[in-house]
């Protein structure tokens, strides 16, 4: 069993923490909002109240945090994971950030003799909470071998896609793919509507064809009750797609259809829908319909 400090307890880090907690592993949480330490705690984890204290004596720190200025100040900011973790801790940013950042990070550990594993999620909060997260991993064999046994723990599908970086390539792909699915399921779900179709029957046979995905069936019955309780939020998928439009104009790819769902997803933030899910982009073909929202 491994020391664990885990830094970050939001939506997916605190359920992940406590499964870790819960499989026998020694976690010390840490959290800007203290309060998020509390299921931790009473599922047998300790609560720090700085990084420093968090990480002292951790073989591993796992990061999760929303966006790239956070891993940076987590990891090399003043007070951070490299100034008091110990030589040798295997770090692994459960973050989906730029890739471009990570490679820099990782460059950063290795000069200070810590290990860098990228290792983002998707699963979103179900995922977290069912330790049923799907798992792409950038960086050494060796790294990602020494990590598995806690990587197994909270996710269901676990692969070694490459060096440093590639963890987070795959994943800005995985939020271009879903970021699309929701914005064609909305429209399919409002067009239903529009004809009056039994709508709750007509997802039931379209996830039984090609049509079916874990999008649509995770994320249909959220459209169809208007509940956008987030399990993960617009205002984080936006930054995601930020990421795949940038790293996309930098290699030369051109991706049409994610340049418009970005558009899309921004427009919903606009709209002050950044907190919802980000099965909330049905409101947004709502608002082009010219259709009341629900």
């Amino acid at each position: 069993m491994s020391t664990i400090a885990f830094i970050g307890l939001g939506i997916m880090g605190s359920p992940m923490a406590v499964h870790l907690a819960k499989a026998g592993h020694r976690v010390v949480g840490y959290n800007r909002s203290p309060e998020r330490t509390a299921a931790l705690v009473e599922a047998g984890g300790t609560a720090a109240d700085s990084i420093a204290k968090a990480v002292a004596g951790a073989d591993v720190v796992a990061v999760m945090v929303p966006d790239s200025p956070d891993v940076q100040a987590v990891l090399a900011g003043e007070d951070g994971v490299f100034e008091h973790a110990p030589a040798g801790a295997l770090i692994i940013d459960f973050s989906s950030i730029r890739p471009d950042v990570t490679t820099a990070l990782a460059a950063q550990a290795a000069e200070r003799g810590f290990r860098l594993i990228d290792a983002p999620v998707s699963g979103g909060e179900a995922g977290a909470v069912n330790a049923a997260l799907s798992i792409m991993v950038g960086g050494a064999s060796e790294d990602f071998e020494s990590a598995r046994p806690i990587l197994d723990v909270v996710g269901k599908t676990v692969v070694h896609v490459g060096p440093n970086g590639s963890g987070q390539t795959v994943k800005a792909a995985n939020q271009l793919i879903v970021a699309g699915n929701i914005q064609l399921l909305a429209e399919a779900i409002i067009f239903l509507e529009a004809y009056g179709v039994d709508t709750a029957a007509a997802v039931e046979v379209l996830g039984g064809g090609l049509a079916g995905s874990a999008v649509l069936n995770q994320k249909a019955q959220k459209m169809l009750d208007r509940s956008f309780e987030p399990g993960f939020r617009i205002d984080l998928h936006h930054k995601d797609l930020g990421i795949v439009t940038s790293a996309a104009r930098e290699a030369g790819v051109v991706t049409p259809l994610g340049a418009v769902v970005a558009q899309l997803m921004a427009s919903a933030r606009a709209n002050g829908d950044g907190g919802l899910d980000h099965s909330g982009l049905l409101r947004g073909v709502e608002r082009l319909s010219g259709r009341p929202s629900q």
